[in-house]
């Protein structure tokens, strides 16, 4: 099958009682800025992947039209332009200046996929902060109580819980040298 016959019988989809013809085209073919003349932001982000006089401009203007839309709105018509821009390497980058100059602003913390799982890491990594300061401060009273901390008892220092380092700051002050604070 020739490459021509391939393409013609692309154009067309038959079934009973039905007969659909259409058109394939490139969109690098269609003018790009008669779509950033639209009033419908799906056609102007679209424009993207269409012929454009001037990448640049043309990115300036859609995420100029992005910026005033509301909430999920401009979210989805933002998402689109990156994803779309992505697809014409050389316009992303365009894309990523000209979004960092106007101010778009999107809360993480409350998109729909990103904001759980990153609500989630930025609570585990603020545990882990805590515990590290406390182990930090944990090691630095024990060494200027008993001295130099041995081997053994950093291993048994670096397997505990925020909880049992505050207690064991506590038992500190108690007990008579290491082997007392960790049996």
């Amino acid at each position: 099958m020739s490459a021509k016959r391939r393409f013609e019988w692309l154009t067309e989809l038959r079934g009973p009682g039905v007969a659909f013809r259409y058109r394939a085209l490139d969109i690098r073919e269609l003018d790009g800025d008669r779509l950033i003349e639209s009033d419908q932001i799906g056609d102007n982000v679209i424009a993207i992947l269409a012929r454009l006089r001037d990448h640049k401009e043309a990115v300036r203007r859609i995420v100029a039209k992005i910026a005033v839309l509301a909430g999920a709105e401009r979210e989805t018509a933002l998402k689109q332009l990156v994803i779309l821009s992505g697809l014409r390497s050389l316009v992303a980058t365009a894309v990523e200046k000209e979004i960092q100059k106007v101010p778009i602003f999107i809360d993480i913390m409350e998109h729909a996929l990103l904001g759980p799982p990153f609500k989630k890491g930025l609570a585990e990594g603020r545990q882990e902060g805590k515990r590290e300061g406390e182990l930090t401060i944990l090691r630095r009273l024990i060494e200027k109580r008993f001295g130099a901390i041995p081997h053994w008892a950093e291993e048994r220092l670096a397997n505990r819980s925020t909880v049992e380092l505050e207690d064991l700051s506590v038992r500190l002050l108690d007990a008579q040298n290491i082997e007392d604070l960790l049996p």
